[in-house]
């Protein structure tokens, strides 16, 4: 129990999953927002998971309009945004029908009572109302009229009736704050803030706020207080980032610690369009950002750009990889450092744009014409999108290579708190443009090739202009050393051969084995499946029982010692969000007999999910 400023005692939780969800005009990704801000600044750990309707304009009231937003907090670290929520705000009768059964048996639903009227019911589907019988019987159910009391609230303020009714999020957030001991003073400063200059919204945004948490007192609802305390975590400064944020901040490090001025050129897609407009807000870095017509002349920019010097990135998700492959060979031909950003979703072809899938590992390995490897690197979490956002330009810049960074609807969009790194800690990426002649050829001439090889098989970066180093690049095979065009049989299985093994030798950090090195079955994940694996072995390790798991952040190359891991494990098994694709790449590399865990339904994996699969792998299923 903690006591308030009160006196009054309230209960703790170790933990608590709120879902909100309504309309997309009913400002539920803000509303999570700001309750998962004040969570932040109160010291929680939290976890989130914002989703989207797929219509851009879907009508009011619709199960297809409903918008949904998931917050875990606690008092200790997660991993993920939870199995099921503990809460469900729905505010209409459409957000009820659709995400009552995600919530846990016994869980709390909150409903705006003034939106479960004829039209919006028969929109959802019911033929009557849920919230009369026994419907709700299972639940615990508070029904506030939230748009009434809003308008109620503003009514003196001046603003117009319509205007007020835009506020009942904050009516919600408001009450939400008082069930579960949020802070309020931030969520009012934001409000001033983001509203400043608009007298009128940030009066009836602030008026109800305090409505909606006056309204927990006066409508007795203090048996439905607690209170989760603050997770205990390394000292430091700490900001609430979600993947893309973070991944357009680890290019903007990558630029500053290499020199280089960073350009994109993206063409905006669901869900990678974030990651463009925050590095368009950074032009003091020496970034650029330029918004193409399309995906081919976009990735076509990016790698002029790396041809004149710059950290050329182009950002996309599955339907535009598939549009930039051929310059990609074009990359990988040049030997030029280029990063290509791909957010994935579900797919094929325009697919599922805000759901999450993790089914382009095959196509970011092998899709590209010919001969045309590429390092391949995985994000596990949304701030761990920043640290792979350095290392795939440091890959990139060192071995002149085209890098692949994958990272996914689910990262891209949650949030997690985030320690700042020291900026003095991070390592900083030397380049070394080539600056003059470097070899003699038969005449005693002294010459510049493009093609003459570092220690790392590497290439010169030679900038066009500079005295001295006029050369010829371009998409036919050249010859190794001179760069000069070749259609020679034999030099051009030289050079696919150099092209592989420069891939090949890049050194990549060993897999390290969490949880039990003797036990019989070993999880293999890769990119954002992490979470929910750790939590899951985490459980199962709690229980008595023995489960290992390695995670792979470089899939190509892949870590040296992994072979030799997944040979001292007699079961392997793979979660993937895909059909199993990274399985068919271990089978292949290794020879073991891994087997795919999969899930394609547009939706992460749950810890309860996979705690159930590593349960029944072990025969424990209980």
């Amino acid at each position: 129990m903690t006591e308030t400023s009160a006196g009054s005692l309230v209960p703790e939780v170790g933990r608590l999953v709120i879902r909100f969800a309504g309309d997309s005009g009913d400002g539920m990704q803000l509303t999570g927002d700001r309750f998962t801000s004040a969570s932040a600044l109160f010291g929680n750990d939290l976890a989130t998971l914002p989703e989207y309707p797929a219509e851009i304009r879907a009508p009011a009231g619709s199960l297809a309009g409903v918008s949904a937003f998931q917050v875990h907090i606690s008092d200790h670290d997660i991993f993920t945004p939870g199995d099921a929520p503990h809460v469900l705000v729905a505010m209409n009768p459409a957000a009820l029908k659709t995400e009552l059964g995600t919530l846990v048996d016994g869980g709390t639903v909150i409903v705006n009572a003034d939106t479960f009227n004829d039209r919006n019911l028969a929109k959802a589907g019911y033929d009557h109302d849920p919230l009369e019988g026994d419907d709700l019987s299972a639940y615990r159910l508070i029904s506030a009229p939230m748009t009434s009391l809003t308008k109620e609230a503003c009514k003196d303020l001046g603003v117009k009736p319509r205007d007020a009714e835009r506020s009942k999020n904050f009516f919600a957030l408001g009450l939400l704050s008082w069930m579960y001991s949020r802070p309020v003073e931030p969520t009012l400063e934001w409000i001033d803030a983001k509203f400043k200059g608009r007298d009128l919204i940030v009066a009836a945004n602030r008026t109800a706020f305090n409505a909606g948490h006056a309204y927990g007192e006066t409508a007795e609802l203090s048996d439905h207080k607690v209170i989760v305390r603050p997770a205990e975590m390394p000292a430091g400064t700490y900001t609430n980032i979600n993947g893309n944020t973070a991944l357009a901040w680890g290019l903007v490090a990558a630029g500053q610690l290499s020199g280089l001025p960073l350009f994109l050129g993206s063409y905006p897609i669901t869900p990678a369009s974030d990651i463009l407009h925050e590095l368009s807000r950074h032009k003091q870095f020496n970034v650029a950002t330029f918004q193409a017509e399309d995906e081919i002349a976009a990735i076509g920019s990016a790698l002029g750009a790396a041809y004149g010097g710059h950290l050329g990135i182009t950002t996309t998700s599955g339907p535009g990889v598939a549009l930039k492959g051929e310059t990609m060979g074009l990359a990988v031909s040049l030997e030029l450092p280029l990063i290509i950003v791909n957010i994935q979703r579900g797919g094929p072809s325009t697919g599922l744009p805000t759901k999450t899938e993790a089914a382009d590992l095959l196509m970011s390995m092998y899709g590209r014409h010919g001969e045309s490897p590429m390092p391949v690197i995985a994000a596990r979490t949304p701030a761990d999108c920043f640290d792979q956002a350095i290392e795939a330009a440091r890959i990139a810049i060192k071995y002149r290579t085209p890098v692949m960074l994958l990272s996914d609807g689910y990262l891209a969009n949650s949030s997690e708190p985030w320690l700042l790194p020291d900026v003095e800690d991070l390592e900083p990426i030397p380049i070394e443009f080539a600056s003059g002649f470097n070899q003699v050829d038969e005449n005693g001439d002294e010459v510049f090739w493009p093609y003459l090889r570092d220690d790392n098989l590497a290439r010169p970066w030679a900038i066009p202009g500079t005295p001295e180093i006029m050369h010829r690049i371009g998409g036919l095979e050249k010859q190794d050393g001179s760069g000069n065009v070749s259609y020679d049989g034999a030099n051009h299985a030289h050079m696919i051969a150099l092209r592989a093994e420069r891939i090949a030798r890049i050194p990549v950090p060993d897999v390290e084995v969490s949880g039990d090195a003797d036990a019989e079955l070993l999880l293999v994940g890769w990119g954002s499946t992490w979470g929910a694996i750790a939590a899951a072995v985490r459980r199962v390790r709690d229980s008595g029982r023995k489960v290992a798991h390695v995670h792979l952040t470089h899939l190509n190359p892949m870590p040296a010692n992994l072979g030799e891991v997944l040979s001292g494990f007699p079961k392997v098994l793979v979660p993937e969000m895909n059909l199993g694709q990274l399985v068919r790449i271990l089978r292949d590399e290794f020879l073991v007999d891994a087997r795919p865990v999969s899930k394609v339904s547009g939706q992460p994996f749950t810890p309860g999910e996979l705690q159930q699969v590593i349960l029944t792998e072990t025969g424990d299923d209980s």
